[in-house]
This record gives C-alpha cells, structure tokens and sequence, in this order.
C-alpha cells in the first residue's frame, strides 16, 4: 500500500501542476513512512513542502492554498497528532465549503496513518474516524488493498471536497496486485470481498484482513461468512451490505476503534431499521474496548483479532 500510495500520488502530480503535497518530514526524509519517498526531487520542493510541526497551521495553510485555486494535500505524521488541527478541520474546513458561491471549493485531502498494530507508543495509535465522520461537509474514505489505495488518493485529490484519507498503517507493507488499466472502481462504493451466506461481516481500513482471516477460519468449520469492505466510511454505500444481510440474516460489525457512538454503531443502527424483517439475529458489535488506546505490550489484548470475530460469529448463528 505505502507503494500504491506513492503511485498515486504522482500520477495525481503529473496530471495537474496545482496538485502540492504539505507535511512534517515529507520532502528530503519522505516521510516517516516512505509514503512520498522520492517526489520532491521528481516534482521540486515547491510541490512537495517541509512543513513546520504545526498541524493548525499545516491545515490552515491548506485551506487557503484551496481557496487560491491549488489542491493541497496533507500528510498529518501520525494519527494523534490530528488534534492540534483538529479546530480548523472541522470549524473552517468542513463548513467553509457550504458557504462559498457556487464557483468556489476546499478540496483539500488530509492523509492520516491510523489504526494499531505497529506496536506504537503513545499519540501514535488511534482510531479517530467517528470524530470526522460526524462531522457534515467531510467526506471520510479508508482502503484496505493497495489496488484501492492507488485509485483512491488519486479521486480524493480531483473531488471538489474535503476528504479526509485514512491509511490503516498496519497495512502499508503486505503486497497486493495494484490494476493499472481497470481497477478502478468509485472510492464511496463499497465492496464485497468475499462472498458467504450465512453471516455479513463487515469492517473498513486493517479490519478487512482480519475478518477475511476470520472468514477462512469459519469456512473450515463449516460456517460460510460474507466480508464487506465499506472503502467509505462517509457517505456509505448502503445497498450492498443490506443485500448482503437480507441474504445472510445476520451481521458481525468489527472495528479498531472504541465501540461506544462508533461507525460500528451507526451500521448496526442503520441496518436494523433498513433489514429488520430479515434478520434472524441482533446486529453484534466488535470493538477496542472504551479505554484510552493501551501501551504497546496491551494491544494485542483491545484490538479485535480473528478469535474475537468467531466468537461473534457463534454468538450470531446461536439465535
């Protein structure tokens, strides 16, 4: 994916010269994870700028860069470090957009690495996808497959929106076949990844894997499980995965984040209203736990796992 990611965003470069990428360490270092490596010296450091370890102020430039006719592109280091911009993100640049005339926009795209299994220490390992989903004039995207993350950056960087880009960071280094010629398919559109009949299970970002891994692990004992990758996490894609519950009849709904006011929760609250009738068991939940994200060596311990999906699962098939 870090590959992908790189790809695209010198494809999206190439394409339009008002494309320029803003960030702490991004030029001459390439960023902390090598996802800009070698664009500055193949786009110049006018295009591809150091910033000053500001988030507020990275955000804030951005946002007037946007207005002047550019389309920025932010990388905020870490997810934790979000915060210190988080003001700007949501008072300036997710409302400013519905306030403009009608020839103006903010497409501005913010890069956030997000999610844990990197055994990270502290503001280096958080989830905070609810926060900017909640928020009306964003739009909140997440792949799960290098493939996706190709085409993906390079559509939030031609929307005429904020997009807020999150890259699951534990799924930056395992490979995946990237489909230059068709593997496009519209970032808000949501995927099935495998195709099952007795269970949905859904997830977004480095979910993914893990409910695939889940979905092999069932197979074996006899369960058929459906994976749904949301891709978008606002707006959602809604038909595909009430056709899949309507087919299934039941739903797992696994996340890295806390599971109180969650995307999780508004999945289980949207699909029950929507599929009620066709559903032979509750929506069920699994989550971090509803703590601050714990040290390094505790992680394995809140964030969900193949084992915890089973245990859904059962739950699910036992109504």
């Amino acid at each position: 994916m870090a590959k992908a990611l790189n790809a695209g965003l010198a494809a999206a470069m190439q394409a339009d010269d008002k494309v320029l990428l803003m960030g702490e360490d991004i030029g001459q270092l390439g960023g902390v994870f090598r996802i800009t490596e070698g664009l500055q010296e193949r786009f110049g450091a006018a295009r591809v700028r150091d910033t000053p370890l500001a988030e507020s102020g990275i955000i804030g430039t951005a946002i007037g860069l946007a207005l002047r006719g550019y389309r920025p592109v932010v990388e905020i280091q870490f997810d934790g470090f979000v915060w210190p911009g988080f003001d700007q993100i949501t008072s300036q640049l997710a409302k400013m957009q519905n306030r403009l005339p009608a020839h103006m926009s903010l497409p501005v795209v913010i890069r956030i690495p997000y999610g844990g299994h990197i055994g990270a220490v502290e503001h280096h390992q958080e989830s905070p996808e609810a926060y900017f989903a909640h928020t009306p004039g964003l739009r909140v995207v997440s792949p799960s497959t290098p493939n996706d993350a190709y085409w993906m950056i390079q559509e939030a960087i031609a929307s005429k929106d904020p997009v807020i880009f999150l890259e699951p960071k534990s799924r930056y280094w395992p490979k995946g076949e990237v489909d230059l010629i068709g593997g496009h398919v519209p970032m808000h559109t949501t995927r099935v990844a495998r195709t099952g009949s007795e269970v949905t299970l859904v997830g977004h970002g480095a979910m993914v894997a893990t409910l695939m891994q889940a979905a092999e692990l069932a197979e074996s004992e006899g369960t058929s499980c459906e994976v749904i990758d949301l891709r978008s996490i606002s707006p959602i894609d809604w038909e595909p995965l009430f056709a899949s519950v309507r087919k299934t009849g039941r739903l797992v709904i696994a996340q890295e984040a806390s599971g109180f006011v969650s995307v999780g929760s508004e999945i289980a609250a949207t699909v029950a209203e929507h599929c009620f009738y066709t559903m032979q068991a509750p929506p069920l939940r699994v989550s971090g736990f509803d703590v601050p994200f714990p040290v390094s060596k505790l992680e394995h311990l809140h964030l969900p796992d193949a084992d915890r999906v089973l245990e859904a699962v059962d739950r699910a098939l036992a109504y």
